[in-house]
């Protein structure tokens, strides 16, 4: 019987929106403040047991900033 493939999903950041409230950093560990004063993911592509998080960070963004696909 074959293995079940995880299931990968895409983080798309509209980083210049960004206002760099860190709600999202608050929420995930996957999201943190770069030096530009904004917030970005530290990886783009997540598994499914990350999923939950990243789609609590995109929920709590200001200005919609943050798409979990």
């Amino acid at each position: 019987m074959a293995e079940k493939k995880e299931k990968a999903y895409k983080i798309v950041q509209e980083h210049e929106k960004c206002i760099g409230c860190g709600a999202c950093a608050s929420i995930c560990d996957n999201w943190i403040i770069g030096n530009d004063g904004k917030a970005k993911p530290k990886k783009t592509t997540i598994s499914e047991k990350e999923l939950k998080c990243n789609k609590d960070a995109e929920s709590s963004c200001p200005v919609n900033c943050i798409h979990v696909k």
